[in-house]
């Protein structure tokens, strides 16, 4: 059983709803193909994270888009 986890950020650029199906969807088609999965058995997980709990080059997302 493939298990998949996708980290994101949330907040205003989280992905929509429709989105994250696409996702779920193309994951699970891709699995599928490349490595010859069940998509039956595949779990893809999305986690939306706060942009202060997510750190580039020591400054949290949100620090970083402020000065953008």
């Amino acid at each position: 059983m493939p298990f998949v986890n996708i980290k994101v950020t949330g907040g205003a650029e989280a992905p929509t709803a429709e989105q994250k199906a696409e996702l779920i969807s193309g994951v699970t088609e891709l699995l599928q193909r490349v490595l010859n999965k069940n998509p039956a058995t595949t779990v893809v997980l999305i986690e939306e994270l706060s942009t202060d709990n997510w750190g580039i080059g020591g400054e949290s997302v949100t620090v970083r888009r402020r000065k953008q």
